[in-house]
């Protein structure tokens, strides 16, 4: 599925995150996804955890007519990466 982002919101994820959506190529394994119903964003969110390089990494993303739209990238802890390996 091809990956698409607003670039302000890249610009927000590195300020925030220190790492580009556009860095974002894939996980290394199989990641696990769970849907993010944290809050009512107005569209199905999903959070996806998994290792990028080694890196233990979060991703949040929704589905838009066919295309994967990048939310946000971060360092994941290893808490979570635990809860859900």
């Amino acid at each position: 599925m091809p990956f698409a982002f607003d670039p302000a919101k890249d610009a927000a994820n590195i300020a925030k995150h220190g790492l580009s959506l556009g860095d974002f190529g894939g996980f290394d394994d199989e990641p696990v996804v769970a849907v993010d119903d944290r809050l009512d964003y107005g569209e199905v969110r999903y959070r996806a955890f998994g290792r990028v390089q080694g890196e233990g990494r979060c991703l949040v993303f929704t589905r838009r007519d066919g295309v994967m739209r990048l939310i946000s990238y971060r360092a994941a802890r290893e808490k979570e990466l635990r809860r859900y390996e």
